[in-house]
């Protein structure tokens, strides 16, 4: 077999109706703009700390939407709450408030849903 440099990836799927998606029901609750949210990418592409992490807000956003909570806290203090996204987002969603409810929302203090 040929090596060409890359490898063809597995598939990724995910079964939504298993997953436990309180934590993302609630954050729905707390920030109610987050509904608003079309997936368009501006917040990403003016993320002042994507200049020096890979952070991607929307990748983050999708995740949890999703329930996959396990890594999202290390993801989400490499943000700086600087606002930048909050100011170009075309659908006025509060990106900053997002941020930090869902850092709090992944606090081993507030497990008890």
């Amino acid at each position: 077999m040929a090596n060409f440099g890359f490898s063809i990836k597995k598939t990724r799927s995910f079964n939504l109706s298993q997953a436990d998606l309180r934590k993302a029901d609630r954050l729905l609750e707390e920030v109610p703009s987050y509904r608003l949210c079309i997936g368009c990418g501006g917040c990403t592409a003016t993320c002042s700390a994507r200049q020096f992490t890979d952070f991607d807000i929307r990748k983050v956003h999708n995740t949890f939407r999703r329930g996959q909570y396990e890594k999202l806290a290390d993801e989400l203090r490499k943000c700086m709450l600087c606002g930048k996204c909050t100011l170009v987002c075309p659908r006025g969603v509060n990106l900053r408030s997002l941020i930090i409810n869902m850092r709090q929302l992944l606090t081993p203090s507030h497990e008890t849903f």
